[in-house]
């Protein structure tokens, strides 16, 4: 059984307790899905949306998909760790490309009042697991969200947003969908994510067919994020990274729980073919270039964590320039000019 090499945090909030589908009785499905002719023109077109809802349908009706729901079961529980760390309540939360409900399972009814799970795979949403909290489904795209304005006190998203055309755009439906003061908590897998099997697979195809094409979709700079998350009107932001090193026994075994992901590339000018002799020799290359002692592979998730305010005019504001009474030169007589203050009054 592969098994995660990264030590998690060893303390984690427990688990909110199942429940049965049948006491959900405001579970239903609704439907949000945009045509593609409705698209912004600046957007982009980088993914072939209809075959990524495609590959995320297929891998929701395998018989055994939490086999391959390691990595987005661990990512679901440290956005809602951030969740927590929050102190207030939110009545109404939304869950942008939500899968098979990573995040909710991991909130209760006493932080989370109701729970609207968004995601473009309908078999995922059939098969969403079970939480406490009572969950409405809806089958939407996540650059066109059918929400109202100022609707949601929270909005999460875990590992959905790296497969859309307008990223600008998804986060700017975000924020319009919140209200003010609601937060976006969200996460997603950043640039140097299976660095290991990219490379392998660029080497191996020119040394065997003399060019190559992308067989891993480009993501997003962590650089770039705060200025996207800026432009879509959030404040207050937060960006942080973090890795999840995965050991597999080979490339192969890689590529397949990627399918079972439902994380297969989907990119509009990925190669529709790899040769045989290409493959082995990828695999011979990684296997050369980053076993483990132990003869594993390693795989590399890295991990963009955000976290964005809506303005409301109670939020806390930075002084205005050239309001210091103290410089920064100053600092390191801090506890003498206290003291010296503590004396004049």
């Amino acid at each position: 059984m592969l098994r995660l090499k990264r030590l998690w945090r060893l303390w984690r909030r427990p688990r909110a307790a199942g429940v049965l589908a049948e006491n959900l009785s405001s579970r239903e499905v609704a439907s949000g899905v945009s045509s593609p002719d409705s698209a912004s023109p600046r957007a982009l077109n980088i993914f072939d949306r209809d075959l990524k809802r495609k590959q995320k349908n297929w891998a929701a009706q395998q018989p055994e998909p939490m086999k391959y729901d390691y990595v987005k079961e661990e990512v679901g529980s440290q956005v809602a760790d951030r969740v927590y760390d929050i102190a207030r309540d939110f009545p109404l939360a939304l869950d942008v490309g939500c899968g098979r409900g990573y995040i909710a399972q991991h909130l209760n009814k006493e932080t989370v009042g109701k729970f609207f799970q968004a995601d473009v795979a309908e078999n995922a949403l059939k098969n969403t697991i079970e939480t406490e909290i009572p969950t409405l489904s809806v089958l939407a795209d996540e650059e066109f969200l059918p929400f109202r304005e100022n609707t949601f006190d929270l909005v999460v998203s875990s590992l959905s947003l790296h497969w859309v055309n307008d990223l600008p755009r998804a986060l700017e439906q975000i924020h319009y969908v919140l209200k003010p003061d609601g937060v976006f908590i969200g996460a997603m897998f950043g640039g140097d994510t299976l660095y290991e099997l990219r490379c392998a697979l660029q080497l191996a195809e020119m040394e065997r067919e003399g060019g190559f094409s992308p067989h891993v979709s480009p993501f997003t700079a962590v650089s770039d994020l705060g200025h996207l998350l800026g432009r879509a009107g959030f404040n207050t932001l937060t960006v942080d990274t973090d890795e999840i090193q995965v050991n597999y026994p080979g490339m192969f075994e890689l590529m397949e729980d990627l399918q079972g992901m439902g994380e297969s590339n989907c990119s509009w000018n990925r190669k529709a073919l790899l040769h045989r002799d290409t493959m082995l020799a990828a695999a011979a290359i990684y296997r050369e270039m980053y076993r483990n002692e132990d003869g594993s592979l390693p795989a590399t998730y890295q991990i963009y964590y955000m976290i964005g305010w809506k303005y409301h005019h109670s939020q806390g504001r930075p002084a205005e320039r050239g309001s210091a009474t103290v410089s920064f030169g100053e600092l390191g007589k801090i506890n003498s000019l206290v003291s010296q203050g503590k004396k004049t009054q």
